[in-house]
């Protein structure tokens, strides 16, 4: 299977992994509470037990996790270690990468400029980025920041991720989604973190600055959220910091870092669950007092149902949407959920939930690969809040459909190398330096006799082995392509003499092709 169908997956599994719903309550903050202030207490006695249960039985190194309710932080505290094999524990004010739980914040910064009236959420991108194309002239002009913060632009899933991996710029990947083919605009849902990132840059364009500048002047700062910051080096410049763990050969291991700046609004946000309880009651109370910093008229189009990200349910499965940067669902007695989750293949996962109806909202970081510990955490604590104990073993519940994220990417995955191949060309058929229009650049050497291609502004090495003939197999490992992925480098040879070649892991839209 192609990288980007399993991309698309991936993509899918993050977004709807919480079983999240919404209500057709026109306004947010008139909902009215449906749980007691006891049977909040009450579950909050029982929430460290059940922290403690989940990082036994799954091994994640360091958890934080905040619980917020009318208004106040009622619960806010670390578990484990920061990193394996080094002193130093995880506490409330660790900071952690958050992934994907980023584009909601990123949602958050685009609701305090369209409070400013500055932009609007129906304005089209390319009001503000002039050079902003895709394949459809149409849609091109008609494109909205909301269709892009609510992937439905008709960008294929995960489109411009493949760049990222290989060390391309942000603006690099945004220039060249132009080359990628679109579905039908409006009418389908395809999870991309480059598209709400290109909705996030010109939101930036239209307050005429940066992103990460936007992102501290108008949220992090107000809010006092000053372990949070939208670049990378900020993360890495905190001393209380979580590493990355890997989840590989069934254990958590720091074996990777992940830059994210190049999709920053998407998944390059760093906080703790201090600052990021703050963020949450901005959510929860936004509507009940007019402020300067947020109206609920600017935030509300964002927490409310603008595609579907899900088959039509049966009578048993209630539909679940996106906003713009937020799941949005019901559960199953009606109530207003709101969240997302986060995460890195590479060592991260997180996940906040807000319910409305009960005034809570509970955020959870951890610095280890998914495994479904966010997700079933804030379920059990919810699961108690309203019946006095979890319904169902919420891990197990999330654990099993998280392992399909580790599945290995490539065509040659998991087969046997030909027993009796056909002879490749001599190795200096194959060297020389070769272009894609999408990809960009790439170089094959011969190295102590053996052949490496390299890929990208990042000059990405893989060793190329010998497969049959003119395909030889390459051994990806990134964040899109967990250990054990495999895909075949296919060469087409003239005259004894290699013109140009496709990998067959990222071609899934006929992009992958590189010649002389």
């Amino acid at each position: 299977m192609g990288v980007i169908s399993l991309f698309s997956a991936r993509a899918s599994m993050l977004v709807t992994v919480l079983a999240l719903g919404v209500s057709t309550t026109p306004v947010l903050a008139q909902a009215q509470q449906n749980v007691s202030e006891d049977a909040v207490l009450a579950a909050l006695e029982k929430l460290p037990g059940y922290i403690a249960s989940t990082q036994r039985r799954s091994g994640v190194p360091g958890i934080a996790v905040a619980v917020v309710h009318n208004n106040k932080t009622l619960f806010a505290k670390g578990f484990g270690i920061r990193k394996k094999g080094e002193p130093g524990a995880v506490d409330e004010h660790t900071v952690f990468q958050l992934a994907s739980l980023s584009k909601p914040i990123s949602a958050t910064i685009a609701a305090t400029q369209i409070t400013q009236g500055k932009l609007g959420w129906h304005d089209p991108v390319s009001d503000y980025l002039p050079d902003f194309a895709l394949a459809s002239a149409y849609v091109t002009r008609q494109a909205t920041i909301g269709d892009l913060m609510a992937h439905r632009s008709g960008l294929p899933a995960a489109a411009g991720d493949e760049l990222e991996d290989i060390g391309f710029s942000r603006a690099q990947i945004i220039a060249r989604l132009q080359q990628q083919p679109l579905t039908a605009f409006r009418l389908s849902h395809a999870y991309a973190n480059f598209s709400t990132t290109t909705a996030a840059e010109a939101v930036a364009a239209a307050a005429n600055t940066s992103w990460e500048q936007l992102a501290e002047a108008s949220l992090f700062q107000p809010l006092g959220m000053t372990r949070t910051s939208a670049r990378y080096q900020d993360y890495l410049a905190h001393d209380n910091r979580a590493s990355l763990h890997a989840f590989e050969s069934e254990q958590f291991q720091p074996l990777y870092q992940r830059t994210p700046d190049a999709q920053s609004p998407a998944g390059g946000v760093s906080s703790s669950v201090t600052d990021l309880a703050l963020w949450l009651k901005l959510l929860l109370n936004t509507g009940k007092g007019e402020s300067a910093l947020l109206t609920q008229a600017a935030l509300l189009p964002a927490m409310s149902p603008q595609t579907l990200h899900k088959p039509l349910p049966s009578l048993l499965k209630p539909p679940s949407f996106y906003g713009y940067g937020f799941n949005v669902g019901f559960d199953e007695a009606g109530d207003l959920r709101l969240g997302h989750s986060g995460a890195f293949l590479l060592g991260a996962s997180t996940a906040f939930q807000l319910w409305p109806a009960a005034d809570i909202g509970m955020v959870v970081l951890t610095n280890g690969g998914p495994v479904g510990v966010p997700e079933s955490l804030i379920a059990d604590f919810t699961d108690t809040v309203r019946y006095g104990s979890p319904q169902r073993d919420w891990y197990a519940a999330y654990r099993e459909p998280m392992k399909t994220l580790y599945q290995p990417v490539g065509d040659l995955a998991g087969q046997q190398a030909p027993a009796s191949p056909t002879p490749a060309q001599a190795n200096e058929s194959y060297t020389g330096e070769y272009k894609s229009t999408y990809f960009g650049p790439a170089v094959i050497t011969q190295q102590q006799g053996a052949l490496l291609l390299t890929l990208g502004p990042a000059r990405v090495p893989l060793p190329l082995t010998h497969w049959s003939g003119n395909t030889f197999a390459i051994e990806p490992n990134n964040e899109n392509a967990p250990a054990g992925s495999r895909s075949s480098v296919h060469f087409t040879v003239e005259n004894g003499k290699a013109t140009g070649f496709t990998i067959a892991y990222l071609d899934q839209h006929g992009l992958a092709r590189w010649q002389r």
